[in-house]
């Protein structure tokens, strides 16, 4: 049985200076097609709730919807770190709380880790989660489940003190036990500050080229979500397109009867010429 990439795996990629790609998968198809293109690390994100489920923001998105999905992306990997997000409430009221909730997503979903939003504030609560035997990545700078606090989608750390508290944010949360961290739309320079300054890989997503890591939503990449393109997500395909005209392409032909094809039906084996062996237009009539 092929051994999937562990957190120890992921702390020696950034000793080495070997950069990590993650990428979002919520379902069997999508983890089976980012792992075969040699993605180690794939984040079932709550970032589903939008491209996957059509909700506003992440805000909606509950364990059983996380769970559904990060249950389909494990099966259908074998090599690749699975992370779990734990999505908005399940972790924020009590360290006891997500620990539990934490817990089901390794023991029910599968997944070999968690992924939190928060820094300090969240320090205890990573720090029993780990101390569980549960691998925890943190979170920090435009963290989506805290958007209404934020007024929308903002560029955090920009100021001095700002960009303080990121670092020291940072530190709280490695201390804590986080074996990773995400860096999502902050300065270049402060995502490099942060990066040189912990010992655990940064995953940057809008956080510039410094990071240990970077990582992308599925359906932004692929031209797959249309509604917006964030600025930080570059576009290697437009796969939408391609499926919009396939689909076109097949109505068309459907309405022309062009399809189906001789080469796409099937047919009886010819009648054997027994004595009481129906016809095909027999068959017909009788039906």
């Amino acid at each position: 049985m092929e051994r999937r990439i562990s957190i120890t795996d992921l702390k020696a990629m950034k000793k080495r200076g070997e950069r990590i790609a993650m990428i979002t998968a919520y379902d069997c198809p999508g983890g089976r097609l980012v792992e075969e293109a040699g993605v180690p690390l794939i984040l079932v994100g709550d970032t589903l709730g939008m491209v996957v489920l059509g909700y506003d923001t992440t805000i909606p998105v509950t364990m059983e919807e996380m769970l559904h999905h990060v249950k389909a992306v494990v099966r259908g990997t074998r090599k690749a770190h699975v992370v779990a997000d734990l999505p908005f409430m399940s972790y924020q009221a009590s360290p006891q709380e997500a620990l539990r909730n934490a817990g089901r997503m390794l023991k029910e979903g599968g997944a070999q880790s968690v992924k939190l939003e928060g820094g300090r504030r969240m320090a205890e609560t990573v720090g029993l989660i780990t101390s569980s035997g549960i691998p925890v990545m943190g979170h920090l700078g435009l963290t989506p489940q805290s958007v209404n606090q934020f007024g929308g989608y903002k560029v955090q750390g920009k100021t001095p003190a700002a960009a303080v508290r990121l670092l020291n944010d940072a530190l709280a949360l490695e201390q804590a036990g986080a074996y990773a961290i995400v860096l999502e739309t902050i300065p270049a320079p402060v995502a490099q500050a942060i990066t040189e300054r912990v010992s655990v890989p940064t995953i940057g997503i809008g956080a510039g080229p410094h990071c240990d890591g970077q990582v992308q939503v599925f359906h932004d990449m692929l031209g797959l979500f249309e509604e917006f393109v964030p600025r930080h997500a570059k576009r290697y395909a437009l796969v939408g397109q391609t499926i919009k005209d396939a689909v076109a392409q097949y109505v068309a032909e459907v309405k022309a009867g062009d399809f189906p094809t001789e080469r796409e039906s099937f047919y009886a084996a010819p009648a054997s010429g027994a004595v009481g062996d129906p016809s095909l237009g027999e068959l017909a009539r009788s039906g």
